[in-house]
């Protein structure tokens, strides 16, 4: 098994099937969390010392902040219908309270943040929508919170790559604090896939080898990148839904594709 891959895990009291903190996965900047909660329930959580983005994954929830309330959020009942998502973001020092009026689920992204942003509510219109790659390589993404909104150092996007397709690819990484060529973030991948017992592979390699993982992708489970590049392909019948968090010591993605594989953009 790998150390990369992250399995969902049984219900904690907080109602969480993924919580990935920077020590458990032996970086710096990344935190993740995955709550699940029937309608009706209600959980709350503190922010600490990091910006926390949550991500109404899907089902419809009322979330309040110390001084803000935010209700009725949610429009899609699967990740696969073509909607962006609402978000809460809120800065160090806050607590999110997560109120299901469905059945729902609710990522929440950290990042280490000094508190220089506001709470503020972010609407599927806010969200970037767009095409990426052609023929087998074609996948549709989702900006939640990258050039299209503000953060100290968060950078969250959705990704549906479709049946028979590669995502992430050609393989690139940014690994390395080297702007304006490329610039060093850590990134987790949370999957879903359609229908559910299906799957798809990821593989995580450095050009040194040093890492050098194929991992076979489970619906709700999590692919964390330390470094290197990271592509993804799902096989015929299936599709695959990611939501990508980013973070690292700049907040810009710039990327660096292998020149094994960029050939590919020329044809």
């Amino acid at each position: 098994m790998s150390y990369l891959h992250i399995r969902p895990q049984a219900l904690d009291n907080k109602k969480r099937i993924q919580h990935i903190t920077p020590a458990s996965a032996n970086w710096n900047y990344v935190g993740f969390e995955v709550v699940v909660l029937k309608a009706g329930e209600t959980q709350s959580f503190a922010t600490d010392k990091t910006e926390v983005c949550a991500v109404v994954v899907f089902g419809r929830v009322d979330i309040a902040t110390h001084e803000q309330n935010f209700i009725n959020l949610g429009e899609r009942k699967s990740v696969f219908e073509d909607k962006a998502p609402y978000a809460v973001y809120a800065p160090p020092g806050e607590t999110l309270s997560i109120s299901a009026l469905t059945d729902c689920e609710v990522a929440l992204c950290r990042a280490p943040a000094a508190g220089k942003l506001p709470v503020r509510l972010i609407k599927p219109e806010d969200c970037e929508l767009m095409t990426r790659g052609q023929g087998s390589n074609t996948r549709y993404v989702r900006n939640i919170m990258m050039n299209n909104v503000n953060a100290e150092k968060l950078l969250i996007t959705e990704v549906i790559t479709p049946s028979g397709n590669w995502s992430s690819y050609p393989p690139h990484k940014h690994d390395t604090d080297a702007l304006p060529t490329e610039s060093a973030l850590e990134e987790t991948y949370y999957h879903k896939l359609k229908p559910q017992q299906g799957f798809a592979f990821q593989r995580v390699y450095t050009d040194d080898r040093s890492i050098d993982e194929t991992i076979s992708v489970e619906h709700n489970s999590v692919v964390t990148v330390p470094k290197g590049y990271h592509p993804v392909g799902v096989p015929h019948g299936y599709d695959l839904y990611y939501l990508n968090v980013m973070a690292g010591p700049k907040r810009e993605w710039v990327f660096y594709n292998d020149p094994d594989h960029e050939w590919m953009l020329k044809k």
